[in-house]
């Protein structure tokens, strides 16, 4: 598989393409190919209408889908206007929480937007018990959710997509899924092989959801307390600086003395002031290995194994619930599957460079696992300085941008491309 790079139209951006073949037996050895201002879209042809402002190139249609036992959710077929139909379909699967996918803010939106005006017709459609504007329309369904109802919902989705008169089902479809969404194509398109075409991973996860978190939630804040925050290289951290810094606090969930104090052994008396360290006479220092760790993994647990308690009661948390995490906690991994997605599966990995959340590492233990079953068409896209969401990122927090409109035409041309038979 050749490897070429996009030139975006004149913008001076570069991308990291790797190609099946440069999988080394090691993760570890890996060895890249970076090319910039080369072409990946020549064979691109894009009607002159797209560029005329007042020329409606895309609708819309309202659906509800039936997701039985009496629940429903809302979506939303994004339509070419310009072309011949029935067009190829695609959907997209968003990340994690109750963030609805239809309002024209979405980023899910504007990828719908941008492949509708090329040709595509795109579902988006609400987990679920959400509503609009990240709220709750159901907490039941919401609070009781699982990953065995987000796939069955998927599959669902799926074949509403395909019986819309304007989807052209004897292609197949492409699913699309964003971060904590890339667990459901790949175990979709198993086990439904006749109604998947392609595969896109963005932001993918690779391990199992508990390493992610921890990852998350321990593993890269400790990283950045020791990087940035312990100036002296002591082992040790202000608290005070510490929750002055932002992005830190962001990190730790948006409170570091709320998060210490959960820690009996480093609170002083009842009004919850912290306690000395240790051989230290600096009250507002704490150890970073002995103090913050605990105090974060603690957190990392209550997540990723809620006990009864928090499975009984009643939740409407927009990122997730206790029976939630419970689910995707028992999940093998993606890593552990996809192997077994078929070799007429075509498969495309994107993720940023500075992803802070489901970090370069997962995707490319995918592409290696790919290249070590000798699937035959599968491609692994890193965009540098791109974070999570694909917006410009540093490497520690994400800045929830909209998504960069060259990864959107990046999967244009990769579905267009003539290995694909889409058009």
């Amino acid at each position: 598989m050749p490897t070429v790079s996009p030139d975006y139209n004149g913008k001076n951006q570069c991308v990291l393409y790797v190609s099946t073949a440069i999988i080394a037996a090691s993760l570890f050895a890996l060895s890249f190919s970076f090319i910039s201002q080369l072409t990946l879209h020549q064979h691109t042809t894009v009607t002159e209408a797209y560029a005329q402002p007042n020329v409606e190139t895309v609708k819309y249609r309202n659906l509800t889908i039936d997701l039985g036992n009496g629940l429903k959710t809302n979506a939303q077929l994004t339509i070419p206007t310009v072309g011949e139909g029935p067009f190829p379909g695609v959907i997209i699967f968003p990340g994690a929480g109750a963030g609805s996918v239809l309002p024209p803010t979405s980023p899910y939106s504007h990828m719908a937007d941008y492949l509708s005006e090329r040709g595509f017709a795109v579902l988006r459609y609400d987990k679920r018990g959400v509503g609009p504007s990240f709220t709750i329309s159901d907490s039941n369904a919401w609070g009781n959710l699982t990953f065995n109802n987000l796939k069955q919902d998927a599959e669902k989705a799926l074949s509403v997509l395909l019986q819309q008169p304007e989807v052209n089902a004897t292609k197949k479809a492409t699913l699309i899924g964003h971060s904590e969404g890339t667990n459901i194509p790949p175990r979709v398109a198993v086990d439904n092989p006749d109604k998947v075409r392609n595969i896109v991973l963005m932001a993918p996860v690779a391990e199992k959801w508990t390493d992610i978190i921890y990852y998350q939630e321990v593993a890269h804040p400790l990283l950045y307390a020791e990087k940035l925050l312990d100036k002296g290289h002591t082992g040790q951290i202000s608290v005070e600086e510490a929750s002055k810094d932002p992005i830190f606090q962001t990190m730790v969930g948006g409170n570091l003395t709320q998060l210490l104090l959960g820690q009996t052994n480093v609170t002083d008396n009842l009004n919850g002031t912290l306690s000395e360290q240790n051989n230290n006479t600096n009250d507002d220092l704490i150890s970073i290995e002995g103090v913050l760790k605990p105090a974060l993994v603690r957190e990392y647990e209550n997540e990723t194994s809620p006990n009864a308690t928090l499975l009984s009661a009643k939740c409407v948390a927009i990122f997730g619930c206790p029976s939630y995490g419970k689910s995707f906690s028992a999940l093998p991994s993606v890593i552990g599957m996809i192997g077994n997605v078929s070799s007429s599966t075509s498969i495309l990995i994107l993720v940023g460079e500075n992803d802070s959340q489901t970090p370069l590492q997962q995707a490319l233990l995918l592409q290696q696992r790919l290249t070590e079953v000798n699937h035959p068409d599968h491609l692994f896209i890193v965009y540098p300085d791109l974070g999570h969401s694909f917006a410009p990122s540093n490497q520690w927090i994400d800045s929830h941008g909209q998504m960069e409109e060259y990864v959107f035409q990046d999967m244009f041309e990769w579905l267009t491309s003539p290995a694909r038979d889409l058009s």
